[in-house]
């Protein structure tokens, strides 16, 4: 149990790094949205390669950060009836859950694109618009994002019976600490107190 644990450790430890960089995806992504609605307002200029490239962030966001997501329990979850139940009832509903509907699925999902990324990649597709971008990388988003929500469940499931064996705490308890958006802004904060300094430095 104890290697087991360990193991869904690395894995949450690389979902928690996949996901705490597409954090900064959002940012990216809302300036671009906002230079394309600028040019496209006041200078009468739009490009194809910007508008896709837009497209693909929003797809990068959702798909990298499905495990991540998972991981922290801020997925939908209908548990109407069964928060009512005992914590270990809880615990083995979340396992069959997993087991019968989202790895199924997710396996399902990540087998079934692994060819339609490679022929589009063998192919060199492009975008049927002018200007457009390579699809493969766009195609590659489907296999990597849910082959993390994969190992996340695999993870999420050694958690659960190590929770029934007492081994460790409930995983599926929600986390009361920073969202985040708000560690994003800290982020973004911390790096311009810590800029500051050396402006003045250089300023004497």
């Amino acid at each position: 149990m104890k290697i087991l644990l360990k193991m869904a450790g690395w894995i949450d430890a690389l979902n928690i790094a996949v996901g705490k960089t597409v954090t900064w995806l959002i940012l990216i992504v809302a300036l671009i949205s906002a230079g394309n609605a600028v040019m496209r307002k006041f200078f009468s200029l739009s490009s194809n390669a910007w508008l896709e490239l837009q497209w693909y962030l929003f797809g990068a966001i959702f798909l990298l950060a499905a495990g991540y997501t998972f991981l922290r329990n801020e997925h939908v979850r209908v548990d109407v009836l069964s928060q009512k139940l005992p914590e270990r009832v809880q615990v083995w509903i979340e396992m069959f859950g997993v087991v019968f509907f989202l790895m199924p699925a997710a396996c399902l999902v990540f087998w079934l694109s692994i060819p339609f990324f490679w022929e589009s990649y063998v192919l060199h597709e492009l975008s049927s618009n002018t200007e457009g971008l390579i699809r493969w990388p766009a195609k590659l988003l489907i296999p990597v994002g849910f082959g993390l929500l994969i190992l996340a469940g695999v993870s999420h499931l050694v958690k659960c019976v190590g929770f029934l064996r007492g081994a460790c705490s409930n995983p599926m308890r929600v986390s009361d600490g920073k969202s985040d958006e708000e560690a994003l802004v800290e982020d973004i904060l911390a790096q311009q107190q810590a800029s500051q300094p050396a402006e003045s430095v250089r300023g004497r």
